[in-house]
């Protein structure tokens, strides 16, 4: 019954260490299972992408397209939509520094800075000027 046994347990052995090995050689387990990306931090030198998304100030129609376009497109929450005279009018007769001030502080249904946080006053201006170049 002893002999019986020790092929069994071979058996068994050998079955665990087959399944416990992932299939491939070992590059091909390293390029499965490599980091899909990277982190990069202010102040590090992460290459030319990195360089090129810090290298300056947004415009206003790329403020517009990433952070003012949700809303100011379809009119969530009341927003004045994008080229609508009638609805911007009584906007611009308040002037630049009430737009401004509504921009950087919130109005109604729109959070401060219109959700661009790390958007200086300067692009956030830029954004608002975007804006209103399409209603004139």
């Amino acid at each position: 019954m002893k002999r019986s046994l020790i092929p069994a347990l071979i058996a068994v052995v050998a079955g665990i260490y087959t399944f416990a090995l992932p299939p491939g050689t070992t590059s091909e387990i390293d390029e499965r299972t490599k980091p899909f990306g990277s982190v990069c931090r202010a102040g590090d030198d992460c290459g030319v992408a990195a360089a090129a998304v810090a290298s300056g100030p947004l415009s206003g129609q790329a403020v517009y397209d990433q952070f003012c376009f949700a809303c100011h497109a379809s009119g969530v929450g009341g927003a004045p939509l994008l080229g609508d005279t009638a609805q911007w009018q009584p906007r611009v007769d308040k002037g630049m520094d009430v737009l401004m001030a509504s921009t950087i502080n919130g109005i109604n249904a729109m959070p401060a800075k219109g959700t661009c946080m790390n958007c200086s006053d300067d692009e956030l201006e830029a954004a608002v000027t975007y804006m209103l170049d399409q209603v004139n």
